[in-house]
C-alpha cells in the first residue's frame, strides 16, 4: 500500500517524531552558527567603531604636526569710534609682535573727467563725430581703444565705452543739466600720477579727450578735487603712502586695508582719533586645538577601554590603548624646558585618559606665556608628540593596516559561516529525507501487520463456537 503522510498507514505520529528528530539534530548547530555569527559582528562593530574615532584623533594629530599652526598671529584691531572700521589688519606668521597706533589721513581714489560747459552736448543724441574715429583711454599701466563709426552720438559713446571687453575700469556716464548733455568719465585705476587720459585720432573728438588732437587742452577736466591720488596712514606718526587702500608690508609681515578716514577729535579738531592695533601669538587657537586633542585622546581611550571590557576586539584595543596611553607622554629634546605634555600642565588620569590641570604647578596658560615656541616645537619638531602618535595611528588605520586586516579577516569568517549555513541546511534535508524513508516503511511494515491481523481476527471470528470478548 502506498503511504502519502508519515503515520497514516501505522496510525502513529510519525510526523512529530521526525520533526523533533530533525530538531534535535539542527538546534545545537544552529546555535553554534549564531553564536559564532554574533562574536564576528560584535568585533566588527569594535573595529569599526575603534577605526572611526581614531580617525578623528588622527584628525586633531596632524593639525598638531604642522609648526605653521603653532606660528599663527593675531591682529587686534580696536577702532577709534562705533561709526564703522578704519582700518582692518591681517598678520603672517612671521610677524613680529607689537603695538601700534594708526590714522588714515587719506584713502586712495581714481580720477574723474568731466566734459566742460564749453564743450558740452544738447542732447545725448549729438552726434560725436560723423566721420568716426579712435579714443584711446588710458591710466597707469592700463589702457583700451574704443572705435567709433560714423555718425556714432553722445549716448552711443557712453554705450560703446561701457560695453568694451578689455575696459580696465573707466565708467562713462552723462549727466544732463537741463540745458546741456554732459559725459563724465570716472577711472578706477587708483593712485597718485594715474590720472585718466583720452587722446583722439582726429580734432572731431575734441569734445570728448583730455588732450587735443593737436595739443593743448581737450574738452574733457579733471579738477583738482578728481585727481587720482594714492592712501596715506601714519603708523606710529609715521607716513606711509599706497597706490591702492591695501598697505603691505607696510609693518613687515602685515596686510593693512584701509576703509574709511580717522574720525576727527571732538575734543581737539586738529587731531584725528587713532585705530589700535596690536599684533600677537594666537595663543586661544594653540589652546584651543590642544584642548580638542585631549578630548579627542580621551574619547579614543574610552572606546578602547569598553571594547577591552565587551571582550570584543579586545586584543587589539588593549594593544592600541598601551601604545598610545605610553606614546602620549613621550619625552622630546629641544623645546627648552618642556620635555613632555606633563610640564605643560596635562597630566594623565588613571584610567589612561588626559586632563588639563588648572592647579598644576605649570598650567598651560603659563607654558603658553612663557614657553610658547617650545610648546611647537613639543607637539610639531622633530619626533614630536604629534609624529610619534602618527606614526602609531597610521600603522593600525593606514591601507593594509592592522585593523584593515583583522576586518578582512573576520569577513571571510563571515563568509565561511554563510557557507557552513548552506551546507548544514543541505545536510539537513538528506538527514529529513533518510528519516522519512525509513519511517516509510516502518509504517507500511506496521500497517500490513495490522491488515493481516484483522484479517486473521475476522476469520476466527467466523469459526463455529468463536467468541470474541470485548
Amino acid at each position: 500500500m502506498a503511504i502519502t503522510s508519515a503515520g497514516v498507514g501505522s496510525g502513529l505520529d510519525l510526523e512529530a517524531i521526525i520533526a523533533a528528530t530533525v530538531e534535535a539534530e539542527n538546534a545545537p548547530k544552529l546555535a553554534r552558527f549564531e553564536k559564532q555569527e554574533s562574536s564576528v559582528n560584535l568585533q566588527l562593530t569594535a573595529l569599526g567603531q575603534i577605526k572611526s574615532d581614531l580617525s578623528a584623533f588622527e584628525d586633531t594629530v596632524d593639525i598638531l604636526k604642522d609648526l605653521a599652526n603653532f606660528e599663527k598671529r593675531t591682529a587686534t584691531v580696536t577702532q577709534p569710534d562705533d561709526n564703522g572700521d578704519v582700518i582692518s589688519v591681517s598678520a603672517e606668521s612671521t610677524a613680529t609682535s607689537g603695538s601700534f597706533e594708526i590714522d588714515v589721513k587719506q584713502l586712495s581714489q581714481g580720477s574723474r573727467a568731466v566734459q566742460d560747459d564749453a564743450n558740452a552736448y544738447a542732447a545725448t543724441t549729438d552726434v560725436v563725430t560723423a566721420t568716426g574715429g579712435i579714443l584711446t583711454f588710458g591710466a597707469g599701466a592700463s589702457s583700451f581703444t574704443v572705435t567709433l563709426d560714423a555718425g556714432a552720438t553722445l549716448a552711443d559713446l557712453r554705450t560703446a565705452i561701457n560695453d568694451k571687453d578689455d575696459n580696465f575700469g573707466v565708467s562713462a556716464n552723462i549727466i544732463n543739466t537741463g540745458t546741456a548733455s554732459k559725459l563724465v568719465l570716472t577711472s578706477s585705476e587708483t593712485g597718485a600720477g594715474n590720472d585718466l587720459t583720452v587722446t583722439g585720432d582726429t580734432a572731431e573728438l575734441d569734445k570728448v579727450t583730455t588732450t587735443a588732437f593737436g595739443g593743448g587742452n581737450g574738452g574733457l577736466a579733471i579738477a583738482a578735487e578728481d585727481a587720482a591720488q594714492d592712501a596715506i596712514i601714519e603708523i606710529d606718526g609715521i607716513a606711509v603712502n599706497s597706490s591702492t587702500n591695501v598697505f603691505e608690508n607696510a609693518i613687515q609681515d602685515t596686510t593693512i586695508t584701509a576703509t574709511r578716514e580717522s574720525p576727527v577729535d571732538p575734543n581737539d579738531p586738529a587731531k584725528n582719533l587713532m585705530a589700535d592695533l596690536d599684533i600677537a601669538t594666537d595663543k586661544d587657537f594653540v589652546k584651543d586645538t590642544i584642548q580638542k586633542f585631549v578630548d579627542s585622546f580621551n574619547a579614543v581611550v574610552s572606546t578602547l577601554s569598553t571594547v577591552v571590557q565587551s571582550k570584543s576586539a579586545d586584543s587589539t584595543a588593549r594593544g592600541i590603548k598601551n601604545a598610545l596611553v605610553n606614546q602620549v607622554g613621550t619625552f622630546v629634546s629641544g623645546a627648552g624646558n618642556i620635555t613632555s605634555i606633563y610640564d605643560i600642565g596635562i597630566g594623565l588620569t588613571k584610567d589612561g585618559k588626559l586632563e588639563v590641570k588648572s592647579d598644576a604647578v605649570n598650567t598651560l596658560d603659563d607654558a603658553l606665556t612663557d614657553s610658547y615656541d617650545d610648546i611647537g616645537t613639543l607637539f610639531a619638531g622633530s619626533g614630536g608628540v604629534a609624529e610619534t602618535l602618527g606614526n602609531t595611528i597610521d600603522l593600525y588605520l593606514q591601507s593594509g593596516g592592522i585593523i584593515k586586516d583583522q576586518q578582512d579577516a573576520l569577513n571571510q569568517q563571515k563568509d565561511s559561516l554563510e557557507d557552513d549555513r548552506e551546507k548544514h541546511a543541505y545536510r539537513m534535508e538528506m538527514f529529513e529525507e533518510r528519516l522519512r524513508e525509513k519511517y516509510a516503511k516502518l509504517d507500511v511494515l506496521i500497517a500490513g501487520l495490522r491488515s493481516q491481523g484483522s484479517a486473521i481476527t475476522s476469520s476466527l471470528s467466523n469459526l463455529p463456537g468463536f467468541t470474541r470478548k470485548e
